[in-house]
């Protein structure tokens, strides 16, 4: 080993050549092993003018090379080269400029010191950065750039630069202070201090590195000093390590944290703060997982070298997890982590039955199935073990139509798990007709389809349905009773036919016995709902049930062939619905039914030549005669006096540029009921007069068009850009409106009337006198124009408390489908000559707008941008905190169901987030542990206070996923 002593007469240091001039023994050798060695570092390589060989001619071409000081050398060592008489024999210009060197290296010392001394070190690099190294250049900094420099220390600087002496004997005073401030300082703390020693393996390559870590210490951009290179105190990325608090794999749904430890190249802990570019990314495939990270610790001195890491995982599957120091990664990074699915459970796991009433055939089992699910959906996986196990926590209530348990009849149905497709099945065995109704749960919580009715079929009934199901003529009718409609009770049963087809359900009375009088007619949707009720032994006319469509009112009837007309009507419904009723299920069947639907047409490019000033008019006239199979077509678009080839862009330019047209409150087409630019639109009955029901149709069109490209899928889906009002969706698809519906769509006269009328104790006070009546107020003059009566008679009927909710749902009705009756049907007119009805009566009204106008894209930024926070205690501001990063790991669909629970839409206005009117608002609620809760009127989110991070984004999906219900939650 080699060790080469330098002596303070020895060195020499410059900002561009270091000349080094040693003598090398090795010990442990003869005497003999001594040679002079001249090493010249020069910027960026190393020149040596000889190769190291020991006086008997011997070479050695690697050695370890020991730089030693004397521990009577502090960094007044260092900066004395400047003084001649401690200078080694140098040639004149290489004495010249080190002597600049020397004193350059003290000017910023003292600069330095000056800036510890006012709070203001930290600046130190940024001001070096502008050529400020002296005291001097203190002077002549310019206020503005110091401003900007110094920033919110900007009065720090101004009164310390204030201070400073104006004569030279008082500067030079000044600064001799600040020098023998740093000398002492620098005897026990910077880098020259006693004992202090630069250990370099190297081989004559190895000296090139000694140059490259020399020659940024005199440079004022470098990143680290010679002071800390020579030290080792700086953060080393790979010498960082993780500590991971759980065990590889691990469940989705906890808060997963990891531990990181900073260390610097010296092996000494690294206190690590803000400015030290420390980075986590958790990606799993091209989805990000946010992060949140805590730097060192306020209260433990101890773990100033510590970042907690903590990210929630709701997806099972593999995760890289990215740990970087700038553009470095740690060690070992970036690290893959595997989660596997959680526990079972109820709520999420879906019951995969036909539909809400089972058809079964006695002595035949029946299968059906579930699928289990963790809290966040995710598909739950057992082996041999697991699943016996998990088999356990099924279990199933049967009942009869009275709600009395069956005893005899508990282990009809059984559970066992489908390895192969990692589900349960669910057999159904019942030995005889009857009608049940059965209760699925998982320990003891039951899941969310879970309540079903069982019709049990003989073996002659059920052919009797397969035949019905398979006959083409669709006359099938079946007598029955009719016991009550509009709930009001017949005295009377009276003798009705009941037909049932594969596009509705219609009750008929004859008149004279061969005059058909039609009572009712119910469509076969899922809104349809058959209501068993237990014969009662004074019933004579066999077994009761309801038939209630939510959109006319109900009717009883009672029918000894009860159970064959259900069974019919499940099975038609089936064949309309696809077989599932959850959303994905219902969107994909409506797509492949609409392409099925139009399989006879082309789907071949169609010339459409339009005026880009008179965007509506001229579409209206293009399509003129169009016939279903050209609205079929692949719309070629051209703008008239535009030059351009439609490869897709002008013909989805073309659609936002008619949706717009057609569906913007300012066209006249539609109309908002508050004048606020971002408020849902719904059919203006008081359109201008030359918006005639053929724009309504038009209309319908478009939008008929716009889900046919849709369930084409690929480039040519298309979506609505329209935020259409709950009423007006809800008659699309045939559902009654309800006052509820003022919340979303007219959410003034919710606040002044409605909700009024809701709180108030109509038979308590004589100060509000109402009558079933609708007052009708002409715009301009403010003037009665005309009364309508609500109900028959309804001018001389008065409001009480028994009756306000049937007043209420009558103004709805009024003002909200009565008013604009010809507007919608003429709209979907429109619509159903290319989509048809049936088809859109699978869903409900949210998912409706999400069939039409998807989810939309949802900027998180733009959000954080423009909402605003009612609250400032420590509480909310934590629970905000946990509000953004869990909203910044939504999905589009999660995003679209908070819009739709908060504001009532799942679409935003043009400009965003920024043009909700009133603006979104974040507030908190004076409650604990409670789901959170929406105002849709104001835009408001109530958030209550939680233990944990968990308990928190467990309640907010639960709420967004089951509280959106088609009016806000109060």
């Amino acid at each position: 080993m080699g060790q080469m002593q330098c002596r303070p007469e020895d060195a020499a240091l410059r900002p561009d050549l270091i000349l080094i001039r040693s003598y090398v023994t090795y010990k442990g050798f003869p005497p003999d092993y001594v040679s002079n060695y001249d090493i010249s570092i020069i910027v960026g390589h190393i020149k040596v003018g000889g190769v190291m060989r020991s006086t008997s001619g011997k070479s050695f071409p690697t050695v370890e090379v020991r730089l030693c000081f004397s521990e009577a050398m502090g960094i007044s060592s260092l900066s004395s080269c400047g003084d001649p008489e401690r200078l080694p024999e140098l040639p004149p210009l290489d004495e010249q400029r080190l002597q600049r060197a020397a004193l350059h290296l003290q000017q910023k010392l003292i600069l330095r010191e000056w800036l510890r001394d006012h709070r203001l070190q930290h600046h130190y690099q940024r001001l070096l950065a502008v050529e400020v190294a002296s005291l001097e250049d203190v002077y002549w900094l310019e206020d503005s750039r110091a401003s900007k420099i110094l920033g919110k220390d900007w009065q720090l600087w101004s009164g310390a630069r204030q201070n400073l002496p104006t004569s030279k004997a008082q500067l030079d005073a000044l600064k001799a202070q600040l020098w023998s401030t740093v000398v002492k300082s620098s005897q026990h703390q910077d880098a020259w201090t006693w004992g202090g020693m630069l250990v370099v393996s190297v081989s004559v390559a190895g000296l090139v590195t000694l140059a490259a870590m020399t020659q940024p210490s005199l440079a004022p951009e470098a990143r680290h000093s010679l002071l800390q290179y020579v030290t080792g105190k700086y953060l080393l990325p790979a010498n960082c390590k993780v500590q991971w608090d759980w065990k590889d794999p691990a469940s989705v749904g906890g808060t997963m944290c990891f531990v990181v430890r900073f260390f610097q190249r010296n092996g000494q802990p690294y206190p690590i703060c803000d400015t030290d570019q420390f980075f986590v990314e958790v990606t799993e495939g091209t989805r990000k997982v946010v992060t949140i990270s805590e730097l060192g610790s306020s209260t433990d001195p101890n773990n100033a070298n510590i970042a907690k890491v903590k990210f929630t995982v709701r997806t099972a599957g593999q995760y890289k997890i990215s740990v970087l120091i700038g553009a470095s990664h740690i060690a070992g990074s970036p690290f893959l982590r595997s989660f596997l699915p959680g526990a079972i459970d109820a709520r999420r796991s879906r019951f995969i039955r036909p539909a809400s009433t089972v058809i079964c055939c006695a002595g035949a089992p029946t299968l059906m199935h579930i699928e289990p699910r963790d809290e966040f959906g995710n598909s739950c996986l057992f082996d041999q073990d697991q699943s016996d196990e998990a088999l356990q926590g099924y279990q199933v209530a049967i009942y009869d139509l009275h709600g009395i348990p069956v005893e005899k009849l508990q282990h009809a149905i059984v559970f066992a798990y489908d390895r192969v497709n990692s589900r349960v099945s669910v057999t159904a065995l019942f030995p005889e007709p009857t009608c049940l109704r059965a209760v699925i749960s998982y320990r003891d919580q039951q899941l969310p389809n879970g309540d079903f009715d069982i019709i049990v079929l003989s073996s002659s009934d059920t052919t009797l349905v397969h035949k019905n199901i398979a006959s083409r003529k669709h006359n099938i009718c079946y007598e029955a009773k009719l016991l009550s409609i509009f709930g009001v009770s017949k005295n009377k049963p009276r003798k009705v036919l009941c037909y049932v087809g594969p596009k509705q359900v219609t009750i008929k009375e004859m008149i004279l016995k061969f005059i058909p009088k039609r009572i009712a007619t119910f469509r076969l949707c899922p809104s349809t709902k058959f209501h068993f009720l237990p014969q009662l032994v004074s019933q004579l006319h066999g077994p009761v049930f309801i038939i209630d469509d939510g959109a006319q009112p109900k009717i009883e009837l009672a029918s000894k062939d009860r159970n064959i007309i259900a069974a019919t009507f499940t099975h038609f419904l089936l064949k309309n619905i696809g077989g599932s009723e959850t959303f994905k299920d219902k969107q994909d069947f409506f797509y492949h039914e609409v392409r099925k639907f139009h399989a006879s047409y082309y789907h071949e490019k169609m010339a459409l030549k339009v005026q880009r000033e008179k965007i509506l008019e001229s579409s209206m006239k293009a399509a003129k005669g169009f016939s279903v199979s050209d609205w079929c077509g692949n719309f070629e678009v051209t703008f008239q006096g535009e030059q351009g080839i439609d490869w897709g862009g002008l013909r989805r330019e073309w659609f936002e540029l008619v949706c717009s047209s057609l569906f913007d409150a300012r066209g006249g087409l539609f109309c908002t009921f508050h004048d606020k630019h971002q408020a849902l639109v719904h059919p203006n009955p008081t359109r201008p007069a030359h918006l005639k029901l053929k724009h309504f149709e038009f209309a319908g069109k478009m939008v008929g068009k716009c889900l046919f490209e849709s369930a084409l899928g690929g480039s040519y889906r298309q979506l609505v850009r329209a935020r259409f009002s709950r009423s007006f969706l809800a008659q699309l698809i045939g559902l009654r409106v309800h006052y509820k519906y003022f919340e979303q769509d007219d959410p003034d006269l919710y606040l002044s009337k409605i909700k009024y009328i809701l709180d108030t104790d109509l038979d308590a006070t004589d100060t509000l006198e109402l009558y079933f009546v609708e007052e009708m107020y002409d715009a301009s003059s403010g003037q009665l124009s005309k009364t309508i009566e609500l109900i028959p008679n309804g001018a001389k009927t008065r409001v009480t408390n028994a009756t306000k909710n049937q007043y209420l749902d009558s103004l709805a009705q009024q003002r909200l489908c009565n008013s604009v009756k010809e507007e919608v049907d003429s709209f979907l007119k429109g619509l159903n000559s290319i989509i048809p009805d049936n088809l859109l009566s699978i869903f409900d009204e949210n998912e409706l707008e999400l069939l039409m106008c998807g989810t939309g894209e949802y900027s998180i930024s733009d959000f954080k941008s423009h909402h605003i926070a009612n609250g400032n205690s420590a509480e909310f501001r934590r629970v905000l905190a946990w509000f953004w990063a869990g909203v910044s790991n939504f999905s589009q669909t999660e995003m679209a169901r908070l819009l739709q629970f908060t504001t009532g839409c799942s679409q935003l206005p043009p400009g965003g987030f920024q043009e909700l009117n009133p603006q979104f608002q974040i507030t908190a609620a004076p409650t604990f542990g409670n789901l959170p809760t929406a105002h849709t009127c104001f835009n408001q989110l109530c958030l209550p206070d939680y233990e944990s991070y968990e308990q928190f984004e467990k309640s907010l999906l639960l709420a967004i996923s089951e509280g959106s219900e088609g009016f806000g939650m109060v």
